[in-house]
C-alpha cells in the first residue's frame, strides 16, 4: 500500500494506492471525508495529520517515500506520486476451487468480507483438518461463486469421480458423468451422482421423491415408467448408466418381512399426462397436477380410479384439510387436479363438490421505498450482479423473466426489454431503462455472453436460486429489515409508476397482467395523496 499527495479540484488530498481488495475498501471507508475516484480508480482522504494518522493506525505497512521523516507525516506525503506499476490494481489470484461430485472445496487466504460471503452460501462450513471451505454443490453455488472471486480464481477443477457409500458398509467411486441406479430391497430406486440441474428437476417433478441428505442421494419408488424415465433424461443429459439390484443379506431378511413399503402403488394414467400436453398446459402445471393426482389415486389403491365416487372425492379431501392440514392453495390445486381427470381426460360433465373452498386470503406484497431501492443497488460492487438487480427493478420483470432473457432481447434504441413467452405463454415489451445501459455495456464487456443475458459457468443459463441469492443478500447489505425477495422488485415496480402518475392501463401492459384488478392491487400500497388526509387524532386537544 502506498501514500502520496495530490491535488483535486484545487484540493489537497492522499491518495491511497493498493491491489484491489474489499476488506481493505471497507477499512478505508471508515476515514472521515474517504472518497473513491472512478478516474484514477484510487481512494483519496483528507489532506492533514490526523486523516493521515488514522491510516497509518489501520495500516501500519503503508509506504510512503521517505521513511526517514516517519516522523512528520506531512513532509512524508507531498513527496510527487509513485508511478503506477502496470497492472497493480489487479485482484491477486489466490482463490483454489475444486467440484468434487456434491460438494465444493475453495482454499483462499483469510478474508472477512470473504468469509461472509461464503457462509451466505447455504450449509457452508468450514474443514478444520484440511484448512479449506467446503460449500455444498447445490443450483447456482458455483456461478456465485465463480462471479465473487472471478479473477481471484488461479484454478478451477472439476474431479472425473468421486467417492460415495452405496450402503452402509460399501464404498465406490463414482464418475461425475455416471448415474448409479440401486433397486433397493425396500421397493425404492436409489440414484446416486454427480450434480445435474435437469436430471434434478426431473426427479423432483416424481411422487414421492426425497433426498438423503447425510448419504446425498435421491430414492424415488421403483416403477418401470419411472425407472425408463430417469435412463431416458440421463441419456438425453450424456450420462453413463449404471444399474444394480441390492442383495437381500441374512441379516435383512427379517427386517425385510416386517417393513411395510408403498403397496400396490399406481403412477399417473398416461392419458392423464397426454391430456395435459395436449391442451399445453403450463411446465409448472404439467408437474404439479399429476403428482397430486396421483396421491388421490393411491390413497383409494384398491379401487378402479373410475369406481371412485363423489362421496369418495369429498372424503379425500377433507383429509386433506383436517389430517393432513395442507393449505389453502394446495386444496384448491388438489381439487382442480382430481377434477381434470373426470371432466377433461374421461369428457365427463363438470363436476360439482359440496365442499367449500377456502376464501383465498387478501394479503398486501410487501414494497420498498425509492431510498432503499437506491441504496440497494449502490452497494452491489459486483457488476453482474448490480445488472440483475437494476433490471429486474427498472423493467418489472418476474425471475424467471429475468433468467430467460437472451442479449437480442434488449433493444437500447427503442429503450425497450423484449419479454418472451412469460407467464400464460405471452410475449411483451417493457421498459428499458437509461441507467442500465451503460451497466449492461460494461458487464457485457468483462463476461462476453453468448447467447443469455446472464450466463453461468460454461455458458449455461444462470439458475433461478443464484438470482434469488444475490437479490437477498444485496437486500441484507443494504440493511432492509422487510421480508423482500426478486418478486419484491417487480412489486416496486408497479407502485412506484402509480405513484409518479403512471396510468394503471400502461402499468397493467407493462407488468403482463392479463386482468386488471392484479394491477389495482398497487393502488392499495401507494402512498400518494396520503400526505393530504388529515388524521381525525390530530384535531383532538390532548
Amino acid at each position: 500500500m502506498k501514500a502520496s499527495k495530490i491535488e483535486i479540484n484545487g484540493e489537497k488530498r492522499i491518495k491511497v494506492e493498493f491491489p484491489y481488495n474489499h476488506e481493505i475498501a471497507l477499512l478505508i471507508k471508515q476515514i472521515p471525508g474517504a472518497r473513491w475516484d472512478q478516474t484514477m480508480k484510487a481512494w483519496h482522504i483528507p489532506y492533514g495529520k490526523a486523516s493521515f494518522d488514522q491510516l497509518k493506525t489501520i495500516f501500519p505497512e503503508v509506504e510512503y517515500p521517505n521513511k526517514a521523516s516517519e516522523k512528520n507525516h506531512e513532509k512524508s506525503i507531498t513527496v510527487a506520486p509513485v508511478p503506477t506499476v502496470p497492472n497493480q490494481n489487479k485482484p491477486a489470484k489466490n482463490v483454489s476451487v475444486q467440484v468434487i461430485g456434491r460438494k465444493i472445496i475453495l482454499k483462499l487466504p483469510k478474508n472477512a468480507l470473504d468469509t461472509h460471503f461464503i457462509t451466505s452460501l447455504r450449509y457452508s462450513r468450514w474443514d478444520g483438518k484440511q484448512f479449506c471451505w467446503v460449500v455444498p454443490n447445490y443450483p447456482g453455488n458455483i456461478d456465485l461463486i465463480n462471479d465473487y472471486f472471478n479473477e481471484r480464481i488461479y484454478q478451477m477443477i472439476v474431479h472425473e469421480d468421486f467417492d460415495v457409500k452405496t450402503n452402509a458398509d460399501s464404498q465406490r467411486k463414482i464418475k461425475t458423468n455416471q448415474l448409479l441406479i440401486i433397486k433397493t430391497i425396500t421397493g425404492r430406486l436409489r440414484l446416486i451422482f454427480g450434480f445435474n440441474k435437469e436430471l434434478c428437476y426431473q426427479i423432483k417433478s416424481m411422487p414421492f421423491n426425497n433426498w438423503d441428505g447425510k448419504n446425498k442421494w435421491w430414492t424415488i419408488p421403483y416403477s418401470e415408467k419411472f425407472l425408463y424415465e430417469i435412463k431416458a433424461k440421463a441419456q438425453v443429459q450424456g450420462l453413463e448408466i449404471l444399474y444394480e439390484e441390492e442383495e437381500i443379506r441374512k441379516e435383512d431378511k427379517v427386517r425385510r418381512i416386517s417393513r411395510i413399503d408403498i403397496p400396490n402403488y399406481r403412477s399417473c394414467p398416461d392419458e392423464y399426462l397426454r391430456k395435459l400436453r395436449e391442451l399445453r398446459y403450463t411446465k409448472n402445471t404439467i408437474k404439479t397436477y399429476p403428482g397430486m393426482f396421483e396421491e388421490f389415486i393411491n390413497y383409494y389403491n384398491t379401487m378402479e380410479i373410475d369406481q371412485i365416487g363423489d362421496k369418495l372425492i369429498i372424503a379425500f379431501l377433507q383429509y386433506l384439510v383436517i389430517d393432513r392440514q395442507v393449505s389453502a392453495s394446495y386444496q384448491n390445486q388438489s381439487i382442480n387436479a382430481i377434477k381434470f381427470y373426470y371432466e377433461r381426460v374421461l369428457g365427463g360433465h363438470r363436476k360439482f363438490y359440496f365442499l367449500d373452498r377456502p376464501l383465498k386470503a387478501f394479503k398486501l406484497p410487501n414494497v420498498l421505498n425509492v431510498d432503499e431501492i437506491t441504496d440497494t443497488i449502490k452497494l452491489v460492487e459486483n457488476i453482474k450482479h448490480k445488472a440483475i438487480i437494476m433490471i429486474t427493478y427498472g423493467g418489472g420483470l418476474r425471475l424467471s423473466e429475468v433468467i430467460n432473457l437472451k442479449i437480442k432481447d434488449i433493444d437500447s434504441k427503442r429503450m425497450q426489454i423484449f419479454v418472451r413467452q412469460a407467464k400464460g405463454r405471452k410475449d411483451r415489451y417493457t421498459l428499458l431503462s437509461k441507467k442500465v445501459v451503460p451497466v449492461l455495456r460494461e458487464y457485457y464487456k468483462e463476461y462476453k455472453p453468448k447467447e443469455w443475458l446472464f450466463e453461468g459457468v460454461k455458458g449455461l443459463q444462470y439458475s433461478e436460486s443464484s438470482v434469488y441469492t444475490i437479490v437477498k443478500e444485496a437486500f441484507k447489505r443494504a440493511g432492509i429489515t422487510k421480508k423482500a425477495s426478486t418478486h419484491t422488485l417487480r412489486h416496486c415496480f408497479g407502485t412506484h409508476l402509480l405513484e409518479n402518475g403512471t396510468d394503471i392501463r400502461y402499468i397493467q401492459m407493462l407488468m403482463g397482467h392479463s386482468n386488471i384488478k392484479t394491477t389495482e392491487i398497487y393502488t392499495h400500497m401507494t402512498t400518494k395523496g396520503f400526505d393530504k388526509i388529515e388524521n381525525p387524532l390530530d384535531k383532538l386537544e390532548i
